[in-house]
């Protein structure tokens, strides 16, 4: 008995292998908790932790057909989890390698070459004129610009505010800014399906939301009915949004560039 006592507090006593693997453990597992709540991806959280449930469940029920199933699968778990979480994986992958780890040596941009952009979207809420304007980032757009029809004009704010007159042939849909220019206008964005902002929007600012969802770019939306200024960034979006703000959300998000 008293062995068996000693066995156990030899087992459950930590050595310093033990120690140093559980601070490695708590340190990756801290740094996935950070990156999932600076670029989003709780979708795959939340769905590995329901698949998790799921087979407890079955476990617990004795479920034998689900069970074998399980056992079929269990050495192709990650080429399942690739499938069935594709497109946030793919989201989070190229966000990951447009974070500051990759992009510390590149160099800033001067701040004073964006004053067109927040000119024109304060102009625009001031007269009641609605925009969408997406400032590139890391992540090139050419896909979506595709889409639109190509300018490839320099940056002014006379230019964004004309682009968006209702007398304009290029006012539906969006502005693409690289850098200095004005790569397209009339640009077609992918709308976002979050419910709750899908309830509360219209399309363009489900569009704002929908290509921050898949690029690192920075959309702000002039509202037209509202006469306000919004801004959608890493899937989220902004309402209400003043120019001091706007000018610090530009600021920050340039740096990347």
């Amino acid at each position: 008995m008293i062995d068996c006592q000693l066995l156990i507090f030899q087992f459950l006593k930590p050595n310093a292998k033990d120690i140093i693997d559980i601070i490695i453990v708590w340190f990756f597992l801290y740094q996935l908790i950070k990156l999932v709540n600076r670029i989003g991806g709780y979708q795959i959280l939340i769905g590995l932790g329901l698949i998790t449930l799921f087979f407890f469940a079955a476990t617990l029920l004795k479920l034998e057909m689900i069970l074998a199933i399980v056992g079929i699968l269990k050495d192709y778990w990650l080429l399942v989890v690739v499938i069935l979480f594709q497109q946030e994986l793919r989201s989070i992958l190229a966000k990951i390698s447009n974070t500051s780890l990759f992009t510390s040596f590149q160099k800033t941009p001067k701040k004073s070459i964006y004053a067109p952009i927040i000119n024109a979207a304060d102009t625009m809420k001031f007269i009641g004129k609605g925009a969408i304007i997406i400032i590139e980032n890391r992540i090139k757009l050419d896909k979506f610009i595709e889409t639109g029809e190509k300018i490839d004009a320099v940056l002014s704010s006379k230019l964004l505010t004309s682009i968006f007159d209702k007398g304009s042939v290029l006012h539906d849909g969006a502005v693409v800014i690289r850098k200095d220019r004005i790569v397209a206008a009339k640009v077609v964005l992918p709308l976002s399906q979050n419910l709750e902002y899908r309830r509360q929007f219209g399309t363009r600012h489900l569009a704002a939301v929908g290509i921050s969802e898949e690029a690192d770019c920075l959309a702000i939306v002039v509202s037209e009915e509202k006469s306000i200024i919004s801004v959608a960034q890493n899937g989220q979006i902004e309402t209400d949004v003043h120019i001091e703000r706007l000018s610090h959300i530009i600021a920050e998000q340039t740096k990347r560039l």
